[in-house]
């Protein structure tokens, strides 16, 4: 790279900084808006301009594009920042209005959809699954070393889909025969949920109901059962009953024409010209810009700082922002309680053994030994991420969120920092005492 080269993309990415500061966010009748200033939220003004400075090094150094970071406590916001680029390719700016594909948060997403259901009556947590999806009736497990097929010893139940212990794979990894043919056909990139539980119904379990933790297409199941329990599709139940009385309303399953332009692409390391570049689109799923896409329940929605900010405030809230209701104090509970005996087959750890202290509640893990896990987050913090990086916890011992958007997926910059691990040491050393 020349150094004439050089020199124009840092003048790109400081005019992006710059606009990216000075951005107005859209949204501007509702919660959370401008900072009220780290003291006024319970943080030191040291901490929080430490904080903002982490981030804003971690953008220059280029472990990522772009970032929006927010930080709340007690109701009030103590930053609310962007830094960094949205796209690589055309060097637009990451503002506090930027969209994100949010991958995996849209899983508690959908646990609040069901939660809201569950309340109604519609299910119980001792239901089997195949009373709302009778195509799972004669589900086959693998067994003997993944070497041959058994019949199920019981249903699964609601409780088990609810808490990746059904049996089911994903085929995001493993190379056992469930997860190979959940990739052979392409269960996540089906037409429609109907489809997909199709494709579902003739794959075999991995263990018996109830014997093993995986992380699981439980929740795109789940998406399916809302619609079959409301007779809607599911992302129109999620805008009539979640998104619209949470005015969550850039939150969807795909980006609308006029939001395409605060889009922000995903990147990676590229080794060989030794900086970021911006993934191509799949090709094998539909774009983000197709409002027919798959309604992915796990996976699939789309959402801003702004909306999920909020999603979270209600849950912080138990159940309740600005006057609506979603859920009772007693789903919130239940939903970020974990449930899992602590077996070794039963403790959560994706892709790998078991984490010590973390478990999973509803569609989220938590956080319940914080000491075992080197943490210095309050018991019961529950929390969630997205394959391309987003992230958010909630510490409700010390009422705190934190949320960060970035979207990367794929190699990283050598060296690259630990953001998550840098935010959250660094806003417990800024408690005021």
């Amino acid at each position: 790279m020349t150094s004439r080269t050089t020199s124009t993309s840092l003048k790109h990415l400081i005019g992006a900084l710059l606009i990216a500061t000075l951005a107005a966010p859209l949204h501007a009748d509702t919660w959370p808006q401008e900072a009220v200033g780290a003291e006024a939220a319970g943080f030191t003004a040291e901490g929080i301009a430490q904080l903002d400075a982490a981030m804003r090094e971690i953008v220059a150094n280029q472990d990522v594009a772009g970032m929006v970071w927010m930080l709340g406590k007690d109701g009030q916001i103590a930053t609310f920042e962007a830094a960094g680029l949205a796209r690589v390719n055309d060097q637009a700016p990451m503002t506090q209005d930027s969209l994100f594909r949010i991958y995996s948060m849209s899983k508690p997403v959908t646990g609040v959809a069901m939660m809201m259901l569950w309340e109604q009556g519609l299910w119980d947590f001792d239901d089997p699954i195949s009373k709302f999806v009778p195509e799972f009736a004669n589900l086959k497990v693998l067994s003997n070393n993944n070497t041959e097929l058994v019949d199920l010893t019981r249903q699964p139940t609601m409780r088990e889909l609810m808490s990746n212990t059904a049996g089911f794979a994903y085929g995001l990894f493993g190379d056992d025969p469930a997860n190979q043919a959940f990739r052979d056909q392409e269960v996540l990139a089906s037409g429609d949920l109907t489809e997909m539980i199709q494709k579902i119904a003739a794959i075999p379990l991995l263990a018996q109901p109830g014997e093993q933790w995986y992380y699981s297409i439980g929740m795109d199941i789940q998406g399916y059962i809302v619609e079959k329990l409301t007779g809607m599709r599911f992302g129109e139940y999620l805008r009539q009953h979640l998104f619209e009385p949470l005015d969550m309303m850039d939150t969807r399953f795909y980006v609308l024409p006029d939001d395409q332009q605060r889009f922000a692409e995903v990147h990676y390391w590229d080794a060989n010209s030794n900086a970021l570049a911006q993934q191509a689109e799949r090709p094998d799923r539909p774009s983000y810009l197709d409002a027919d896409r798959l309604e992915s329940g796990g996976g699939g929605l789309v959402s801003s700082t702004h909306d999920y900010a909020r999603f979270i405030q209600m849950l912080m809230n138990n159940g309740e922002l600005d006057g609506a209701r979603i859920l009772t104090p007693e789903s919130v509970r239940i939903m970020s309680t974990n449930s899992l005996t602590g077996d070794e087959d039963m403790r959560y750890g994706i892709g790998g053994p078991g984490q010590p202290g973390q478990g999973w509640g509803v569609d989220m893990a938590v956080l319940f030994d914080p000491q075992a896990a080197g943490s210095p987050q309050g018991p019961g913090t529950y929390y969630w991420a997205g394959a391309a990086g987003t992230s958010f916890w909630i510490d409700p011992v010390n009422d705190i969120f934190w949320l960060s958007m970035i979207q990367a997926q794929g190699p990283r910059r050598p060296g690259a920092a630990n953001m998550g691990e840098v935010a959250r040491d660094i806003i417990y050393e800024s408690l005021q005492e």
